[in-house]
């Protein structure tokens, strides 16, 4: 991928497919998790997705959480579902393929990625920026390649 550019009002990177699908693929996995959340309540990714607002009250985090999580949920899936639809000629092209996003699909983005590589960290036990995490070291590059694509974001969105 090279990272993104901007380009008038719009924010340009161009994907190969088998970047493209990737980062569609996690967009999907992070949306499935979000709509079936109810059989997935003590994964630790989900946890991390849906934090307890108050970790010292059961009580008051469960009623904040009653009130809170649909929308939460649905906001972060359809972040989600914005990333795969804007990534769908790019998943299915046979070459590297240009990805054109608005300052409002950006922010879309940029929030699902936080939640994608959220959900990675709580797979990898990455809990702060100076662990490395454990297992698949496959894994270990994809987190950081995820970071790549939102840092070259959050750099064109600063400019």
């Amino acid at each position: 991928m090279k990272a993104f550019r901007r380009s008038r009002h719009q924010f340009v990177a161009v994907f190969d497919p088998d970047e493209a699908g990737t980062l569609s693929i996690l967009a999907s996995q992070v949306i499935a998790l979000l709509d079936d959340r109810g059989s997935h309540d003590s994964d630790p990714a989900l946890l991390r997705l849906l934090p307890d607002a108050y970790p010292d009250d059961a009580e008051a985090s469960a009623e904040f959480r009653r009130f809170t999580a649909d929308d939460l949920a649905s906001r972060k899936a359809s972040n989600a579902r914005r990333i795969v639809a804007d990534l769908a000629t790019a998943a299915g092209a046979s070459s590297a393929t240009t990805v054109k996003v608005d300052a409002q699909a950006a922010e879309a983005w940029l929030r699902s990625l936080t939640d994608i590589r959220l959900t990675i960290a709580a797979r990898l036990g990455i809990e702060t920026d100076d662990d490395l995490g454990s297992g698949d070291s496959a894994l270990v590059d994809l987190y950081d390649w995820l970071g790549f694509v939102q840092g070259s974001l959050v750099d064109c969105l600063d400019r």
